[in-house]
């Protein structure tokens, strides 16, 4: 487990040496008083571990941009990728003081030790495209959505694609939240796409996405809380917490309506990971028992089950 006995600990991502895992995560000092203003004292955080569970906490990764910068604000969730030269490319969400925080944007910073990273400029490598995307100036939702780039290999071998927290431009506002989509072939340089899931299907956004090849099959996790759902799936009595789709094809389409909780809101910001015996364990940070906590939990072991899909072997914690 991550505690951290100063600071509240949430969103997070992963990269693996082949040694070492690093875990890269949201960070924010408990003693601004209130956690709900952590997302506006923010850092990005950086901890070791040789099994997935003890955690050794390394000097923070990232900080906002002194300057003028696309991230001069925060610096929020991201992935990481290793390129075929052996660099190591993090992305990651970007605010500035300009917009006071409410529009979002992608950025990168490179590595080659996964310890020291160095930023590509102070201009975002990508924005969202009005084309199919919400944007601030006619936003239903109390930002512009286009954060948390999950960055994956074309299962074809045609460059890369990303998957990013969006918003649909159309449809009923409470229900926009859609799979953005964006392809480059060299990292550095990428193009936006159109939604890799409809809008209205229930979720006013989808959350710190991930998709993965698990045994074979094809699946998308995404997190999504209550007060984020809408009125319908509200007064159905669903919950928020970690959803699962088991999509057709890794580029989806990805059908949100199909999604199944994998977790009670108590969870969130899920991410599966293999550890060292090849098994596909869960990590999450531990959301609220009322109150805030803010730590990420030791790896529960998931499996795909032909029937139910993918599930966790043993409880989760609550």
């Amino acid at each position: 487990m991550l505690r951290l006995d100063d600071h509240w600990v949430w969103d997070f991502w992963l990269a693996d040496d082949g040694e070492t895992y690093h875990l890269y995560f949201l960070k924010a000092p408990k003693a601004i008083g209130d956690p709900d203003q952590r997302h506006w004292n923010v850092s990005v955080g950086h901890a070791v571990s040789a099994d997935l569970s003890d955690w050794t906490v390394l000097p923070d990764a990232l900080a906002p941009s002194a300057g003028p910068a696309f991230d001069d604000y925060t610096t929020w969730t991201g992935s990481i990728v290793r390129a075929d030269d052996g660099t190591w490319h993090m992305f990651y969400t970007g605010t500035s003081h300009a917009e006071g925080g409410l529009k979002q944007r992608i950025g990168l910073a490179s590595s080659d030790d996964l310890h020291t990273w160095h930023k590509h400029g102070t201009a975002a490598i990508l924005e969202s495209d009005p084309r199919w995307y919400e944007q601030l100036q006619d936003a239903q939702w109390p930002d512009e959505a286009w954060r948390d780039p999950w960055v994956f290999r074309d299962p074809g071998g045609d460059g890369w694609h990303m998957l990013i927290t969006a918003r649909s431009r159309a449809g009923d506002p409470e229900q926009r939240g859609v799979i953005g989509h964006a392809r480059s072939l060299d990292l550095l340089t990428w193009e936006v796409q159109p939604p890799l899931s409809a809008p209205g299907t229930g979720f006013g956004h989808l959350e710190v996405a991930q998709v993965e090849i698990v045994d074979g099959s094809p699946v998308l996790l995404f997190s999504c809380l209550h007060g984020e759902l809408s009125e319908g799936r509200r007064r159905t009595g669903e919950r928020g917490g970690v959803w699962v789709v088991e999509p057709r094809d890794l580029l989806g389409p990805y059908d949100p309506e199909q999604a199944r909780r994998l977790t009670e809101e108590s969870l969130y910001s899920g991410r599966i990971i293999r550890d060292r015996a090849g098994a596909w364990v869960l990590l999450a940070f531990r959301h609220t028992d009322g109150d805030f906590i803010g730590e990420i939990i030791d790896p529960i072991p998931v499996r795909l089950d032909p029937a139910h899909g993918l599930r966790s072997t043993q409880p989760l914690p609550m």
